[in-house]
């Protein structure tokens, strides 16, 4: 189980809510209940935001490779379903000392229900942690889009679900030496969207930049999206399965306090969404003398990852501050990555990681229980970790089969030369 500490802001809802819980304290097996359905109701939420992510990388990526992306997003979803069973849910979470758990497939482990000896079905925890995982490998997905060959974006998938994120996650959430030190990350703005930030940035540095998206003279060619309807609706499919990823994170329905805190939980969620995309609104008329609807959607992106780190404590006006600066970073970032020649499709590495850094370090605004230190710690940590395995992971893989597609290829669109599909035939060239 995650072990971010929500003591402050649970001892204050609890306070608000004790007539209520005197009056009328649950028993265990109705606890047992409630608890195990938010944990497989905000999971399916949660699992939702894979077509979030499938939506808005189709969107944002040109035509001719919108079928490869979409195919990309199912397996990489189904590949994390079958590593997190084989071997990360418990290497993230079984006999956890400092550094990793234990390597061994999970089974279920639920006996006759019998008061006191559990406060969850097992299974219930297993489905919520694993749709986390498959959420870091679609970040990495967006950002190494039109270039990458199918095949090698799917093995890096099977060592990044499988083994990199269970393994930086148990240092925090299994109870790790991250945990032992005092760092929060409620529901992952580090643990899991920098996890797949710092692994997009690697995979895009390694891969290069598209043929023909920085000139010689230094100028950037802008490959616009081939369907910004869609992209939109991915934005808001993400939003909505974003409720599931941070109220989930409660980890508990089984009180009145726990309900409330999930209501709390809502509200700051919205809020911080919300701030984004006004920020990058505002940003974006000031800054390019017209409205940037990608960045827009991005905006509402950087919000809801930066709130993610902490969406209990804060109270509405300070969520919307964190949302806001997330989403002014991203507006930030992404022109700042041209500049660097790093080529990132559709936005995910200003998304993930920087507003993912800027919400890890904000939990201290509304956290007493947290500390510049442990956090500033969780995050160079988790970052350096991420950072090596993933180059390691990317360079293999380019040794052994690969990892960029050939120029004709990129020029003709990885439809064809990878799955011999075309996301829009009737508008393809004959």
């Amino acid at each position: 189980m995650k072990t971010s500490l929500k003591i402050s802001a649970l001892a204050a809802a609890s306070a608000l809510l004790a007539p209520v819980a005197a009056q009328a304290a649950p028993d265990a097996e109705t606890t047992y209940i409630f608890n195990s359905l938010s944990f497989l109701m905000h999971g399916f939420l949660v699992m939702l935001m894979a077509a979030g992510f499938c939506m808005l990388e189709a969107g944002l990526v040109r035509s001719k490779n919108a079928a490869v992306q979409s195919t990309k997003n199912i397996s990489l979803y189904a590949i994390a379903g079958i590593m997190y069973l084989l071997v990360g849910y418990n290497l993230m979470y079984l006999d956890v000392a400092g550094w990793i758990g234990s390597f061994a497939i999970w089974s279920p482990s639920d006996p006759e229900f019998v008061a006191g000896e559990a406060d969850y079905a097992s299974g219930s925890d297993w489905f919520f942690q694993m749709v986390f995982v498959a959420t870091a490998a679609s970040i990495v997905s967006g950002a190494v889009a039109e270039r990458i060959k199918l095949t090698a974006f799917l093995v890096f998938t099977v060592l990044l679900t499988g083994f990199i994120y269970p393994i930086q996650g148990a240092w925090s959430w299994g109870g790790g030496f991250l945990s032992e030190a005092g760092f929060l990350d409620f529901a992952g703005s580090t643990i899991v969207h920098s996890v797949g930030g710092w692994a997009a940035l690697t995979g895009a540095i390694i891969l290069g930049a598209r043929k023909g998206k920085y000139t010689e003279d230094g100028s950037i060619r802008p490959m616009p999206g081939s369907n910004l309807p869609l992209a939109t609706i991915g934005t808001f499919v993400l939003w909505f399965g974003w409720f599931g990823f941070n109220g989930g994170s409660q980890l508990a329905m089984g009180s009145a306090a726990d309900v409330a805190a999930i209501a709390n939980i809502y509200i700051n969620t919205n809020v911080a969404a919300a701030a984004g995309v006004v920020a990058a609104l505002i940003a974006t008329s000031v800054i390019y003398g017209k409205v940037d609807l990608t960045m827009c959607l991005n905006g509402a992106l950087g919000g809801l990852v930066a709130i993610t780190a902490e969406p209990l404590a804060p109270s509405p006006v300070l969520a919307l501050f964190i949302g806001a600066v997330g989403g002014l970073l991203v507006v930030i970032a992404v022109p700042l990555l041209d500049k660097l020649k790093i080529d990132d499709v559709v936005g995910a590495i200003p998304v993930h990681l920087v507003a993912g850094i800027w919400g890890t370090l904000a939990v201290v605004l509304s956290n007493s229980d947290a500390t510049i230190g442990a956090q500033i710690l969780g995050i160079v940590s988790v970052g350096a970790f991420v950072i090596v395995t993933s180059t390691i992971a990317w360079y293999v893989i380019k040794l052994v089969i690969g990892l960029r597609a050939g120029e004709q290829d990129e020029i003709d669109g990885l439809d064809r030369t990878e799955t011999g599909l075309e996301a829009y035939p009737e508008f393809a060239k004959s």
